[in-house]
């Protein structure tokens, strides 16, 4: 029979606190040693009871060592995650080139669409109208590609039916 499930609070009677906190730091620093030996980790514990005794476990020969490499990654880590001004300033003026292509090629979306075309000058008119012929004739080239394509499987398929039509009408005149 297994035990209950432990509610997750804190425990108001004193004595059982400090028997609870004994049977679980020993199960800690278990846990920690078995990882440590089972995984080849180097693992570091520090515990203060509530009284402000210090436990503590490292599985390499010195605590203090464990600790520095620790500050070390986490500064590291923190120095690597701020970017310098110079990527600043260059991410920023990215971000306005980007920024200014987007509002380009939207322009010219709408005058592709035919709107917004008052401003527009004569020769950029022309342009504008060249462009939409040379879009045009590539998708009427590309639509009559189609067409030719499907025409091309129904007469595969009309043959095929004829092919069929006449082993039936073979097979009905000999029977």
């Amino acid at each position: 029979m297994g035990r209950g499930k432990v509610v997750l609070q804190r425990i108001e009677n004193k004595i059982s606190r400090q028997v609870t906190f004994a049977k679980r730091r020993n199960g800690l620093l278990k846990k920690a040693y078995e990882l440590s030996i089972l995984c080849d980790a180097e693992v570091a514990l520090v515990l203060f009871s509530h009284a402000g005794r210090l436990y503590q476990f490292s599985s390499s020969s010195n605590l203090l060592k464990t600790l520095e490499r620790y500050q070390r990654y986490i500064y590291a880590s923190a120095d690597a995650a701020v970017p310098s001004s110079d990527e600043m300033q260059n991410n920023y003026q990215e971000y306005v080139n980007l920024k200014a292509r987007v509002e380009v090629l939207q322009h010219s979306q709408r005058n592709l669409l035919g709107e917004d075309l008052a401003p527009l000058s004569p020769s950029e008119l022309d342009q504008l109208e060249s462009q939409v012929d040379k879009t045009l004739k590539q998708i009427r080239s590309r639509k009559t590609q189609v067409l030719l394509d499907e025409l091309c499987d129904l007469k595969r398929k009309e043959q095929m039916l004829q092919d069929a039509n006449r082993v039936l009408k073979r097979k009905v005149s000999d029977s």
